[in-house]
């Protein structure tokens, strides 16, 4: 059964995730910044209010967190555990030792930080450097990276070439043999690979503001 706290705490572990308060997570989603108050969960009869699916959605487009994202935040123990997650900075990335053949982190090069247990037991960080994923990403954010999670057209991914290339785009088409990547931020041209020049594509699942 779905309660009121777990939709609320959901809400609150989303803003904590992105180092903000429950107001500053209503503000950059374009609401009324007062909309996640803990004044506004209840009304003085004790009826319980809960938070519209619009304003979830916003928040949601907002972070660039999926609705599975979300609903594994409902359903996640306020007690569970953190680990430590692999990071290193998205510009050394591309070079070789860092990635196994599967894609997933390897190698003695990375720093660790702490971070809600995550299911993907493969999922790692990158340090955003420069300005070419703004207004998206800034230098200096981190994002936490999936590698075992499912893509869609629309999310935000991490890609790696085969010839050591590594940026942070919005996937766009996919087919079978080639994939369509949007840019973040408009000064930069779209990208598009052919699948067999392509090492992995892991879907971003969380990141700093």
């Amino acid at each position: 059964m779905l309660t009121h706290l777990q939709i609320w705490r959901a809400l609150d572990a989303l803003a904590a995730r992105h180092n903000m308060s429950p107001s500053g997570l209503a503000k950059l989603a374009g609401l009324d910044p007062t909309t996640f108050n803990k004044s506004k969960r209840g009304a003085a009869t004790g009826k319980l209010r809960w938070p519209s699916t619009e304003s979830i959605a916003k928040v949601l487009g907002a972070t660039g967190a999926s609705l599975e994202d979300f609903v594994a935040l409902v359903t996640e123990s306020p007690t569970r555990r953190s680990r430590l997650v692999p990071l290193i900075g998205m510009a050394q990335a591309g070079n070789h030792g860092y990635f196994d053949d599967a894609g997933f982190p390897a190698g003695s090069g990375w720093e660790e930080i702490a971070f809600p247990e995550l299911a993907d037991e493969h999922c790692y960080a990158l340090e955003i450097t420069g300005d070419s994923m703004l207004p998206v990403y800034r230098d200096g954010d981190r994002i936490i990276v999936a590698p075992s999670g499912n893509l869609r057209r629309g999310d935000r991914v991490v890609v790696k070439t085969h010839a050591g290339e590594v940026m942070a785009k919005q996937l766009g088409r996919m087919t079978a043999q080639r994939i369509e990547l949007k840019s973040f931020n408009p000064a930069f041209e779209d990208r598009a690979f052919a699948l067999s020049d392509v090492g992995f594509v892991h879907r971003i699942i969380w990141a700093s503001q």
